[in-house]
């Protein structure tokens, strides 16, 4: 049986019609880390969303979590997202709700019911992050690497087979970004799959994986020289 849970053939994405990347042959395997990079506009956003359903794969094959991408309807797509977990550049907290809160939200809307499962679940994912003493404070209470730290923890409610982090350090300070890397890096570590978009150059050069490029309506991997 293979271990791929991203698996793209021959597959070109579109945006309102315009062709942004074509002929994409990847293959990820559980357990791999892996940076998604290239300048504004390059198409990694593009990527990303048809991963997550946001975009429709009209050419080519491909599948993610054993999901079809290209036979997938509308009605499926939210069946689809709990089996991933996603972060994104700017956090998507609920000001309104508290840290426990927004966490419990999102375990109620994918059909969580039992309310000592739910308070569990909740304190076991703050934990992987080191956030569970925070749990009573609101999102405008913690700073820019903290609210970072509970998205992925919400990214890590359902147990994904794969996590997508699209710029998840872009709003941060360079320290703040590598405490963040390496809560995402510990993730890894324990086995979860990742892939990480990023214009952090630097991050990749201090923690160096398997990187893709999407550059000239391409994607082709990077082969880093060694030291």
């Amino acid at each position: 049986m293979s271990n791929s849970v991203l698996k793209l053939q021959e597959v070109s994405i579109f945006q309102n019609s315009k062709l942004v990347l074509k002929n994409i042959n990847i293959d990820i395997h559980q357990g791999e880390f892996v940076y998604l990079i290239g300048k504004t506009g390059s198409g990694k956003s593009s990527l990303l969303k048809t991963l997550y359903g946001d975009l429709q794969l009209t050419n080519g094959h491909g599948s993610i979590v054993e999901i079809d991408l290209k036979t997938i309807k509308e009605k499926e797509i939210p069946f689809l997202r709990r089996k991933l977990g996603v972060v994104f550049q700017d956090f998507k907290l609920m000001n309104e709700l508290t840290i426990n809160g927004n966490l419990e939200f999102v375990l109620k809307a994918t059909g969580w019911k039992q309310k000592e499962l739910i308070i569990a679940k909740v304190e076991a994912v703050l934990k992987k992050v080191n956030m569970h003493t925070k749990g009573h404070k609101f999102p405008y209470e913690l700073s820019g690497g903290e609210q970072q730290r509970v998205a992925i923890a919400r990214a890590l409610l359902n147990d994904p087979k794969l996590i997508l982090a699209d710029e998840p350090t872009g709003n941060l300070d360079p320290e703040t970004s590598v405490e963040v890397m390496e809560v995402l890096l510990e993730l890894n570590q324990k086995g979860h799959t990742i892939l990480m978009a990023t214009h952090d150059y630097g991050l990749i050069l201090k923690y160096p994986s398997k990187t893709l490029k999407c550059e000239d309506s391409k994607l082709f991997e990077v082969v880093q020289r060694k030291n």
